[in-house]
């Protein structure tokens, strides 16, 4: 079976086919909205749906040229359904549906978290159910039980900002402008990262849950000492933050590891590309099995929603309901 998938949650425009005969990513594209949004601090809803409407065709087309593959043969198109942003998320699943209605081939609405989930069973090794999900991305941070396909328990989640939220608010905080988390990551390079002692925030709670506003908070507290702040003081800074938010999601994970009593962690969302976070968490967990994606694979992408979909089509029919879900809990596949 041969799976078009198409990503459009967010600011990224994402398409991939998924061959399931070769297990393999056939030909992607992604395109990043990113510098536009940069101009703003921020996604700026309209203009992202804007780019997606422009660009997601000529990428549709792009992917399909570059697998060697017809159009026609394509066997279902799978799109993110949701969360994400309402005008975004209608332009993939218009197209999608268009599609499959063209072809007379199903379509399927993905939930966009469990697909950052699955994307780690396509590398080798893989990881097997029951495993521990950690999702650090801009919009969530959850720790989930993963039972098995489409069933899923959220045993931890953050309260108040997601991580990567964490990361662009410091970073504007700082004047490094959007989006925060890669710039907070390089300049951390540079910096001290024992210079501030920046809070580990609910570490000492027993529970599972997070919240990063105040670490954020105290951040922008420690700023509004200086007068003017050096670049070494703000390498400092962007050090000490990040290590608090890496010794922050350690500790959580690890709590969560011990209650469920499983032994292999999955680690997926774009935060999950920054390579600091992921040797801390290596070096916290040892003894454990631990499975990243590829760092291309870990912001939003087409390849997760068209591997996802793989799991998902065969048991879906033809339908032209645009089933989008900007608000849909992880928790929420379990009841179908």
């Amino acid at each position: 079976m041969k799976v078009l998938g198409i990503e459009t949650s967010c600011d990224e425009t994402g398409v991939a086919i998924f061959d399931t005969e070769k297990n393999t990513i056939v030909s992607e594209q992604l395109y990043s909205q990113a510098a536009k949004h940069a101009l703003y601090g921020g996604v700026v809803p309209e203009l992202a749906s804007r780019d997606h409407l422009k660009k997601l065709i000529p990428l549709i087309r792009l992917t399909v040229q570059e697998s060697g593959y017809l159009l026609s043969e394509i066997d279902g198109i799978a799109y993110t359904a949701g969360p994400g942003l309402r005008g975004p998320l209608l332009i993939g699943a218009s197209a999608a549906k268009a599609i499959a209605l063209s072809l007379g081939k199903p379509s399927i609405g993905i939930h966009h978290m469990e697909a950052h989930l699955l994307i780690n069973l396509l590398e080798s090794p893989a990881p097997s159910f029951p495993f521990l999900t950690l999702l650090i991305s801009g919009g969530h941070c959850l720790l989930i039980n993963s039972r098995s396909l489409g069933d899923y328990e959220i045993i931890g989640q953050t309260l108040d900002d997601a991580v990567g939220e964490a990361f662009d608010k410091v970073a504007k905080i700082l004047e490094l402008g959007y989006p925060g988390g890669p710039k907070i990551e390089e300049l951390a390079k540079k910096g001290d990262a024992s210079a501030f002692n920046f809070p580990r925030p609910m570490t000492n709670k027993n529970n599972l849950d997070f919240s990063f506003s105040g670490l954020k908070t105290a951040v922008y507290y420690e700023c509004k000492k200086f007068k003017q702040i050096s670049d070494n003081q703000k390498a400092d800074i962007a050090a000490s933050f990040q290590t608090a938010v890496a010794d922050t999601l350690l500790n959580k994970t690890k709590k969560a590891l011990l209650e469920t009593e499983l032994n292999e962690l999955v680690i997926g969302g774009g935060v999950a590309s920054n390579k600091f976070i992921r040797e801390k968490l290596i070096n916290g967990l040892e003894g454990n099995k631990i499975f990243f994606p590829p760092i291309e694979r870990c912001t939003d992408n087409g390849a997760m929603i068209a591997f996802a979909g793989s799991f998902y089509l065969n048991e879906k029919e033809q339908d032209m309901n645009l089933d989008i879900k900007p608000r849909w809990p992880l928790s929420e596949l379990n009841n179908g």
